[in-house]
């Protein structure tokens, strides 16, 4: 029995210091540097909480690091709100608000931001569906090189959605992707 007795005193020691051991110096700085009006630790600090890496995840302290930066203009920060928007993690489900975060993104040249809004323009969502517009914004990121984006034009080319029906182009951009 000592031994089962001393083995769950173990784990609750190792649970307890969990939160403890995640603050470190390396998170207290950053912290230090996002409050200090740093857009980049702003955003930085908001995906350790979207992820809860070294810090306990809480979506809604995310959303409130990605808005500092983003207000500050960072695109990858204006993208992470979106995205916070569309899921509806740590804010109310905003598709609107999604798209304009998003766009935000995609027009400073990130190609995630981009493909995001493409997907958002070829279901509808937040935004009448316009597949040309779609069509638009997955080859702004496929040319990127980001996979996803890639798969989709494919998709358009393979479907003749905003562009003419190509099934070479198709498996061009799906071996891309």
């Amino acid at each position: 029995m000592k031994p089962l007795v001393a083995a769950v005193a173990v784990l609750v020691a190792l649970a307890v210091g969990a939160p403890v051991q995640a603050q470190t110096p390396e998170i207290d700085a950053l912290r230090a540097r996002a409050e200090a009006g740093d857009a980049e630790a702003q955003d930085d600090l908001g995906i350790m909480y979207a992820n809860g890496r070294g810090v306990p995840e809480d979506d809604a302290e995310a959303v409130r690091w990605f808005r500092l930066a983003a207000d500050q203009g960072v695109g990858t920060a204006q993208s992470n709100l979106g995205v916070m928007y569309h899921t509806g993690d740590g804010v109310t489900q905003d598709y609107a608000e999604a798209v304009r975060w998003y766009r935000l993104a995609a027009d400073q040249g990130y190609a995630r931001a981009q493909s995001n809004l493409g997907l958002m323009y070829d279901f509808g969502i937040g935004v009448p569906e316009d597949d040309a517009e779609a069509v638009r914004w997955y080859r702004l990121a496929a040319d990127q090189g980001f996979a996803r984006a890639q798969y989709s034009l494919g998709f358009m080319h393979d479907n003749g959605r905003g562009v003419p029906q190509d099934d070479a182009e198709a498996v061009r951009w799906y071996r891309l992707g």
